[in-house]
Protein backbone atom coordinates (compact mmCIF):
# COMPACT_ATOMS: atom_id res chain seq x y z
CA UNK A 1 0.00 0.00 0.00
CA UNK A 2 1.41 3.19 -0.57
CA UNK A 3 1.86 5.74 1.98
CA UNK A 4 0.06 9.00 2.32
CA UNK A 5 2.67 11.60 3.44
CA UNK A 6 2.25 14.93 3.51
CA UNK A 7 4.91 17.99 3.48
CA UNK A 8 6.03 19.10 6.79
CA UNK A 9 6.94 22.78 7.01
CA UNK A 10 8.20 26.08 9.01
CA UNK A 11 5.63 28.98 9.83
CA UNK A 12 6.91 30.45 6.56
CA UNK A 13 6.03 27.35 4.40
CA UNK A 14 9.46 26.40 4.24
CA UNK A 15 9.65 22.29 3.57
CA UNK A 16 11.18 20.97 6.99
CA UNK A 17 10.54 16.92 6.27
CA UNK A 18 7.90 14.58 5.56
CA UNK A 19 5.76 12.59 7.38
CA UNK A 20 2.71 9.77 7.11
CA UNK A 21 -0.75 12.11 7.16
CA UNK A 22 -1.98 10.32 9.81
CA UNK A 23 1.08 10.17 11.77
CA UNK A 24 1.23 14.26 11.05
CA UNK A 25 -2.30 14.20 12.25
CA UNK A 26 -1.42 12.65 15.62
CA UNK A 27 1.51 14.37 16.78
CA UNK A 28 -0.11 17.59 15.18
CA UNK A 29 2.70 18.66 13.35
CA UNK A 30 2.29 21.85 10.59
CA UNK A 31 1.86 20.37 7.30
CA UNK A 32 0.92 22.26 3.85
CA UNK A 33 -2.57 21.90 2.63
CA UNK A 34 -4.94 23.93 0.45
CA UNK A 35 -8.66 24.87 0.10
CA UNK A 36 -10.67 25.63 -2.68
CA UNK A 37 -13.50 27.58 -3.33
CA UNK A 38 -15.67 27.13 -6.38
CA UNK A 39 -18.06 29.83 -7.28
CA UNK A 40 -20.67 29.61 -10.00
CA UNK A 41 -21.63 32.33 -12.17
CA UNK A 42 -24.43 33.61 -10.12
CA UNK A 43 -22.17 34.09 -7.32
CA UNK A 44 -22.78 31.17 -5.16
CA UNK A 45 -20.57 28.90 -3.43
CA UNK A 46 -19.96 25.46 -3.82
CA UNK A 47 -19.84 23.90 -0.49
CA UNK A 48 -19.50 20.28 0.43
CA UNK A 49 -19.96 17.59 3.46
CA UNK A 50 -17.15 15.66 3.70
CA UNK A 51 -18.33 12.53 3.87
CA UNK A 52 -19.25 10.30 7.12
CA UNK A 53 -16.11 8.08 7.05
CA UNK A 54 -13.29 10.81 7.05
CA UNK A 55 -10.78 10.30 9.75
CA UNK A 56 -11.91 14.02 10.96
CA UNK A 57 -14.54 16.44 10.19
CA UNK A 58 -17.20 13.60 9.08
CA UNK A 59 -20.24 15.21 8.08
CA UNK A 60 -19.10 18.91 8.57
CA UNK A 61 -19.94 21.21 5.86
CA UNK A 62 -16.80 22.79 4.23
CA UNK A 63 -15.28 24.48 1.24
CA UNK A 64 -15.59 22.96 -2.24
CA UNK A 65 -12.76 20.79 -2.00
CA UNK A 66 -9.29 20.72 0.43
CA UNK A 67 -6.78 18.18 1.03
CA UNK A 68 -2.39 18.38 0.91
CA UNK A 69 -0.10 18.56 -1.73
CA UNK A 70 2.14 15.10 -2.39
CA UNK A 71 5.59 15.43 -1.86
CA UNK A 72 7.32 17.06 -4.68
CA UNK A 73 3.96 18.47 -6.10
CA UNK A 74 3.21 21.81 -6.13
CA UNK A 75 0.48 23.32 -4.60
CA UNK A 76 -1.71 24.66 -7.59
CA UNK A 77 -1.08 20.85 -9.10
CA UNK A 78 -2.55 19.52 -5.92
CA UNK A 79 -5.56 21.81 -5.57
CA UNK A 80 -6.52 20.91 -9.05
CA UNK A 81 -5.64 16.74 -8.39
CA UNK A 82 -7.86 17.08 -5.84
CA UNK A 83 -10.82 18.90 -7.65
CA UNK A 84 -10.65 16.03 -10.07
CA UNK A 85 -10.94 13.51 -7.30
CA UNK A 86 -13.46 14.82 -5.19
CA UNK A 87 -15.33 16.97 -7.48
CA UNK A 88 -15.14 15.48 -10.68
CA UNK A 89 -14.19 18.50 -12.32
CA UNK A 90 -11.46 21.04 -12.74
CA UNK A 91 -11.21 24.71 -13.69
CA UNK A 92 -8.69 27.55 -13.09
CA UNK A 93 -8.15 28.41 -9.93
CA UNK A 94 -6.22 31.47 -8.64
CA UNK A 95 -3.97 31.47 -5.18
CA UNK A 96 -5.92 34.04 -2.85
CA UNK A 97 -3.56 33.70 0.61
CA UNK A 98 -3.05 31.18 3.50
CA UNK A 99 -4.15 30.74 7.05
CA UNK A 100 -2.26 29.19 9.60
CA UNK A 101 -3.90 27.14 12.33
CA UNK A 102 -4.25 24.56 14.97
CA UNK A 103 -7.64 22.49 15.58
CA UNK A 104 -7.52 19.53 18.27
CA UNK A 105 -10.06 17.52 17.45
CA UNK A 106 -12.34 14.93 19.92
CA UNK A 107 -11.12 11.78 18.31
CA UNK A 108 -7.18 12.72 19.36
CA UNK A 109 -6.63 14.13 16.08
CA UNK A 110 -4.89 17.53 15.56
CA UNK A 111 -5.01 19.39 12.54
CA UNK A 112 -2.12 22.21 12.24
CA UNK A 113 -1.83 23.56 8.66
CA UNK A 114 -0.57 26.03 6.36
CA UNK A 115 -3.50 26.13 4.34
CA UNK A 116 -3.02 27.78 1.00
CA UNK A 117 -6.64 29.12 -0.37
CA UNK A 118 -7.79 29.44 -3.87
CA UNK A 119 -10.69 30.50 -5.63
CA UNK A 120 -12.33 29.65 -9.02
CA UNK A 121 -15.22 29.81 -11.19
CA UNK A 122 -17.26 26.80 -12.33
CA UNK A 123 -20.94 26.02 -13.83
CA UNK A 124 -20.63 22.55 -15.67
CA UNK A 125 -21.14 19.38 -14.18
CA UNK A 126 -20.20 18.09 -11.28
CA UNK A 127 -19.57 14.54 -9.92
CA UNK A 128 -18.81 14.24 -6.46
CA UNK A 129 -16.85 10.98 -5.24
CA UNK A 130 -18.98 9.38 -2.56
CA UNK A 131 -16.03 7.95 -0.92
CA UNK A 132 -14.92 11.91 -0.10
CA UNK A 133 -17.99 13.45 -0.08
CA UNK A 134 -21.93 13.35 1.94
CA UNK A 135 -23.32 16.02 -0.30
CA UNK A 136 -23.10 19.07 -2.36
CA UNK A 137 -24.72 22.46 -2.11
CA UNK A 138 -24.75 25.96 -3.90
CA UNK A 139 -24.90 29.30 -1.21
CA UNK A 140 -25.29 32.29 -1.57
CA UNK A 141 -22.62 33.99 0.87
CA UNK A 142 -25.03 36.10 2.51
CA UNK A 143 -27.04 32.48 3.47
CA UNK A 144 -23.86 30.94 4.40
CA UNK A 145 -23.05 34.05 7.12
CA UNK A 146 -26.41 33.43 8.57
CA UNK A 147 -25.97 29.81 8.84
CA UNK A 148 -22.16 30.12 9.98
CA UNK A 149 -23.65 31.99 13.02
CA UNK A 150 -26.82 30.29 13.86
CA UNK A 151 -25.05 26.53 13.96
CA UNK A 152 -20.99 27.31 13.82
CA UNK A 153 -20.55 23.55 14.89
CA UNK A 154 -22.07 22.05 11.16
CA UNK A 155 -18.77 23.37 9.46
CA UNK A 156 -14.56 22.38 9.72
CA UNK A 157 -12.37 24.36 11.87
CA UNK A 158 -10.52 25.99 8.61
CA UNK A 159 -13.38 26.94 6.79
CA UNK A 160 -14.09 30.42 8.58
CA UNK A 161 -10.49 31.11 8.57
CA UNK A 162 -10.21 30.59 4.72
CA UNK A 163 -13.71 32.32 3.90
CA UNK A 164 -12.70 35.09 5.27
CA UNK A 165 -9.93 35.38 3.01
CA UNK A 166 -12.16 34.73 0.14
CA UNK A 167 -14.58 37.65 1.14
CA UNK A 168 -11.61 39.94 1.20
CA UNK A 169 -10.26 39.02 -2.27
CA UNK A 170 -13.51 39.29 -3.45
CA UNK A 171 -14.00 42.37 -2.10
CA UNK A 172 -10.53 44.01 -3.33
CA UNK A 173 -11.32 42.37 -6.96
CA UNK A 174 -14.63 43.62 -7.02
CA UNK A 175 -13.17 47.40 -5.84
CA UNK A 176 -10.64 47.15 -8.75
CA UNK A 177 -13.26 46.38 -11.38
CA UNK A 178 -14.99 49.40 -10.42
Amino acid sequence: MERNDVILVDKNDQQIGVMEKLQAHVEGKLHRAFSVFVFNNEGKLLLQQRALTKYHSGGLWTNTCCSHPKPGEEVHDGAHRRLVEEMGFNTEIEWVDHVLYRAAFGNGLIEHEYDHVFVGYYDGIIKPNPEEVESIRWIDIAELETWMKKKPSDFTAWFGLCLEKVKYYLDVKKQAIA
